[in-house]
């Protein structure tokens, strides 16, 4: 078995009311500029990606979902407010909030997404890849 697909990250709330651990391979972290992120994170939403079949809840006590459109849901702890997941459930992978992640995580950013979207009270300063809408999968492990 490769080291990448023996890894183990683990991750959770701030309560610790839920954690849980992802075996193998995350996508780097892609900044989501959209007015959804905005509105749940105070400024952009900070995702990394991972199979579902990957992640194991290892403790749910606050684990609650908001249905935010008819394919897609995020997962948060109702005890201390944490975002978590975002799932579209018509996909084989969970967003993970990247923040949540236990460090040191190693990821690294890779692209920003929904710019076009964006607050203007900040400016993207990085060389970092840009969309004005969706990647359409084309950032690196988007489809893990």
């Amino acid at each position: 078995m490769t080291k990448e697909k023996s890894k183990v990250t683990s991750g959770g709330c701030f309560c610790a009311a839920v954690r849980y651990e992802i075996k193998g391979q995350l996508r780097g972290v892609v900044n989501c500029h959209c007015s959804q992120c905005t509105k749940l994170n105070g400024n952009f939403g900070a995702h990394s990606k991972a199979l579902k079949s990957n992640i194991t809840i290892t403790r749910d006590k606050g684990l609650s979902w908001y249905k935010i459109s008819d394919t897609a849901q995020r997962g948060f702890c109702r005890e201390c407010g944490s975002g978590l997941f975002w799932d579209n459930i018509e996909q084989n992978t969970l967003g993970i909030i990247a923040g949540s992640l236990d460090s040191p995580t190693n990821l690294k950013t890779i692209g920003h997404i929904f710019v076009e979207d964006k607050s203007d009270f900040y400016e993207i300063t990085d060389n970092i890849q840009q969309f004005k809408g969706s990647s359409e999968g084309k950032l690196e492990g988007d489809f893990l």
